[in-house]
């Protein structure tokens, strides 16, 4: 019994302490730390691996579909067509394309274009000095090349004059809806770029702004050149590409409401003042109809205008555990 209150008194009344040696040695002190650096090395490393380079989550890229719709209407009054109203249907060509969209802005017109008999344009593919020397049947844009008529265009293109300013000048406030959708298949989520709290009244009435509407999906198209540092109706005149880029990296680990779109814009084609060979964008296409004696017609038009490529791109990650 004796024994037993003496050890139970021990622990209750008495208190030990390891004691600390202060040794001063160089030689000692390197010794110690290194053994300490041995120890804390490989949770330094996988410190830097899980937490700077998030070596916990998994990625995966962006699977994207965009459409687009251009609001606007232009007015015109010229000796050749008169007082005209354009809207959507008259210049965007094609309706529809894939996650791009064409504004006609300017336009060269060769009207009542007719398959008939006529002269050629004199120039050195056309000009014949004998029937020797031209190739019966041979066509060209600027009719046949012989002595004799042959059926070609029965009026020629006109010279290449571009109209100054550009024809359709106030396409620069044209609006621009872009609606992008996107998936992260790995880890089944998706989203849009009309968000959750976008109603209907704002997007009415929204236009994009990087400061005060940055998540507004509508776009005015003298802002878009201009945020990538061009001028609109400089680039209306000969045309061009401009790239609408929607970035979506995201961190699943946080909200889903903070996976945002990110907008930026950049023109491009290449746009090379000391070598400017063959510079915008345009080509030809044609529009039929009859005259009042059945005669097919055709009015030939030469249209420049601006490309918007809408690039998406994006890269999720997301921490997945791993169960043994």
């Amino acid at each position: 019994m004796a024994g037993c209150c003496a050890a139970l008194a021990a622990f209750l009344f008495e208190y030990d302490t390891p004691r600390i040696v202060l040794i001063r040695s160089r030689k000692v002190g390197l010794m110690n730390r290194a053994v300490q650096l041995l120890i804390l090395r490989p949770v330094l490393f996988y410190r830097w691996v899980f937490v700077w380079e998030k070596g916990y989550q998994e990625t995966d890229s962006v699977v994207s579909s965009v459409t687009t719709k251009v609001k606007g209407v232009a007015v015109t009054n010229t000796s050749k067509l008169g007082f005209r109203i354009w809207d959507v249907a008259d210049y965007v060509i094609p309706a529809q394309e894939e996650n791009s969209i064409f504004v006609m802005t300017n336009m060269i017109l060769t009207m009542n274009q007719t398959q008939d008999l006529c002269p050629e344009i004199p120039d050195e593919t056309t000009v014949c000095k004998s029937d020797a020397n031209c190739t019966a049947g041979s066509a060209g844009t600027h009719s046949n090349g012989t002595s004799l008529q042959l059926p070609g265009e029965g009026t020629t293109q006109e010279a290449e004059a571009r109209e100054l300013p550009a024809f359709l000048k106030a396409a620069e406030n044209f609006t621009l809806l872009v609606k992008n959708n996107i998936w992260y298949p790995k880890f089944n989520f998706s989203k849009r770029n009309i968000l959750p709290n976008i109603t209907t009244t704002y997007l009415k009435s929204c236009v994009y702004d990087a400061k005060t509407d940055p998540f507004c999906p509508i776009f005015r198209l003298g802002k878009i050149v201009e945020n990538a540092g061009h001028s609109f109706q400089d680039m209306a005149v000969e045309g061009g590409i401009m790239g609408i880029q929607v970035n979506w990296d995201c961190n699943l680990d946080r909200a889903a409401s903070l996976c945002l779109p990110r907008y930026s814009f950049r023109r491009l084609d290449t746009r090379d003042v000391e070598h400017n060979v063959s510079p915008g964008y345009n080509f030809r296409f044609a529009k039929y109809y009859r005259d009042l004696a059945g005669k097919e017609q055709r009015t030939l038009i030469k249209a420049y205008g601006i490309r918007f490529d809408i690039i998406v791109f994006g890269k999720v990650a997301q921490k997945v555990l791993e169960s043994d």
